[in-house]
């Protein structure tokens, strides 16, 4: 099953949840505020994922600019990284899915449907 980590309010997560839905995926849902990916899962995400540690982050959040992040990142390794996301889930970009070595950050429906569609 999908560990499908989200904030409740988020539209772009809401989206991605109907298509879930729509396409009869099973996920678990996982508050990210609440219940942030362990280090270790972040630090396997971003191994198994094929984007750069800076995509894991949500740039545009009032926490990643009130942490002065934009400059700090880039120098970031995966281990570092993992670690302040797994301290702040509102650091993550949203929705984070993961089910094996399948990851995806954001929704973007056309990733969805290359990653997740034939599960």
């Amino acid at each position: 099953m999908m560990d499908f980590y989200c904030h409740p309010t988020c539209t772009t997560c809401k989206k991605a949840r109907r298509w879930l839905d729509e396409q009869n995926i099973a996920y678990r849902f996982i508050n990210l505020k609440e219940t942030p990916p362990s280090k270790e899962s972040l630090v396997q995400a971003m191994e198994d994922s094929d984007k750069p540690i800076r995509q894991f982050f949500n740039t545009s959040g009032n926490r990643y600019r009130e942490l002065n992040l934009k400059d700090k990142v880039p120098a970031m390794g995966m281990e570092e990284a993992a670690g302040v996301l797994a301290e702040d889930g509102m650091l993550l970009k949203r929705p984070l899915a993961v089910r094996g070595d399948k990851v995806t950050i954001g929704f973007k429906e056309n990733e969805y449907e290359k990653v997740w569609k034939n599960e």
